[in-house]
């Protein structure tokens, strides 16, 4: 079964939700001992206990209702509500009408900032509005007149209530247009894929029924006519359909002229299992096939494990690189495989005797739908972690770089590979032959 892009989402508000939970939790602990502080001056203390006993079951009970939004009900947030209104408009029962005008603190003190955040995280700025408005109505009426301290106490509630709803709510917009990114992401990952299996097989053989039929003539010339059209006709909504072109090309056409059949490597990473993938496989087993008359392969002496879905990527870009070099540079063109073992990665290079590629062919290719290096090489190691470099020199032949990071897991005691004899290698520039 192909494995899929897992797209996870992540909530930027729940720690908001923890946070309100503690300030709940310590803001209940502090009315209690301030009250407990300042028991003796109370005319009637059994009041404000009876409230503080209610606000301490109330506040230990109702967490898991502050523990995420979807706990966090409407019905809850005007129960929460009522009860700090509640012990607002109780506090000139309990307390004594001197304290009160000396802007002695209310019953519920600051856990009711705790009821109004909760209706910010919930529900935005525009619910911290609305309950910070009933809290400051209710400390009007319990001051009696709107004292300096009372009012600077509402208006510092009522602005910070709505700051934070205000961020709740930029919060939610930027974590919605994350996931939405990611899915997108995640979708056209697997469009390229897609396409890449397209570009693998459908495309090569409908290239290659069009080359046949040309060649034999009469109703298989009808057919291979047709089956250009449909060739171009795929091209066009493959590379339409994707919003940016990366990895793949194997040609199922056969030996041709010396060269492998393109179709030696099979099965992309997102056809293996995790176990498949995960275990380790010799490179050198995978590119074996490609080696032929014009082909010479040159390796380490030594094993080189990869993963196996990073191994059989790698070896399915060289018959990529070595599918255009049959087709583009002729019959008669040679080329080498170099594969290089190095602590840190593996470093596999293609290079041919050619004609080389004439400056700006690659991107009108790409505008045609002929995806074989943005699909079948560049992007199948960017999926990979690798990289991939192109060097073309008109006249001095083409030079594909595939390096691919190492797995930190894997072992590899082999040391440099040698070049093969009459392999005209050279690193970083194309060298003329």
């Amino acid at each position: 079964m192909p494995k899929r892009q897992r797209v996870m989402r992540m909530s930027v508000e729940q720690p908001l939700w923890r946070a309100l939970a503690g300030y709940r939790v310590l803001t209940m602990l502090y009315a209690v001992g301030l009250f407990a502080t300042g028991y003796g001056r109370f005319p009637r203390p059994w009041v404000a206990i009876a409230y503080y006993c209610v606000l301490s079951v109330w506040t230990l009970a109702t967490l898991p209702k502050v523990a995420n939004a979807a706990s966090c009900t409407k019905r809850f947030l005007a129960a929460d509500l009522a009860l700090a209104l509640t012990g607002i408009l109780l506090t000139p029962v309990a307390d004594a009408p001197a304290r009160i005008a000396d802007g002695g603190p209310t019953l519920p003190s600051i856990w009711t900032a705790g009821a109004v955040l909760a209706f910010a995280v919930k529900g935005g700025w525009r619910w911290a509005a609305a309950a910070s408005t009933a809290v400051a109505a209710a400390n009007l009426v319990e001051r009696g007149s709107p004292a300096r301290d009372t009012v600077h106490n509402v208006i510092l509630v009522w602005v910070a209530s709505i700051a934070i709803g205000y961020v709740v709510e930029v919060a939610r917009a930027s974590e919605r247009t994350l996931a939405r990114a990611l899915e997108i992401e995640a979708a056209t990952r697997e469009r390229e894929r897609l396409a890449r299996d397209i570009h693998d097989g459908v495309l090569q053989v409908l290239a290659m029924v069009q080359r046949r039929g040309a060649v034999i003539g009469g109703e298989a010339a009808e057919l291979g006519r047709l089956a250009g059209e449909q060739e171009v006709a795929l091209r066009t909504l493959v590379s339409g359909g994707l919003a940016r072109v990366p990895g793949a090309s194997r040609d199922t056409s056969g030996d041709t002229a010396g060269y492998p059949a393109g179709g030696a490597v099979v099965r992309t990473v997102d056809e293996d299992t995790d176990d498949d993938a995960d275990a380790p496989v010799d490179l050198r087993a995978l590119l074996a096939p490609y080696a032929g008359a014009r082909v010479s392969l040159a390796e380490p002496g030594a094993p080189v494990p990869l993963r196996a879905a990073t191994a059989r990527e790698v070896a399915a870009a060289v018959g990529a690189a070595l599918d255009n070099v049959r087709r583009h540079a002729g019959e008669g063109a040679r080329a080498w495989i170099l594969v290089e073992d190095e602590p840190e990665s593996v470093i596999v290079t293609v290079r041919d005797d050619g004609p080389g590629i004439p400056e700006g062919r690659l991107a009108q290719a790409e505008g045609e739908g002929r995806l074989g290096v943005a699909l079948s090489i560049r992007g199948r190691l960017r999926d990979i972690g690798g990289t991939a470099e192109l060097i073309s020199v008109p006249g001095q032949g083409t030079e594909v770089e595939l390096n691919v990071p190492k797995n930190t897991n894997t072992t590899n005691d082999s040391g440099h590979t040698k070049s093969a004899k009459g392999a005209p290698w050279t690193r970083g520039k194309a060298e003329s032959r």
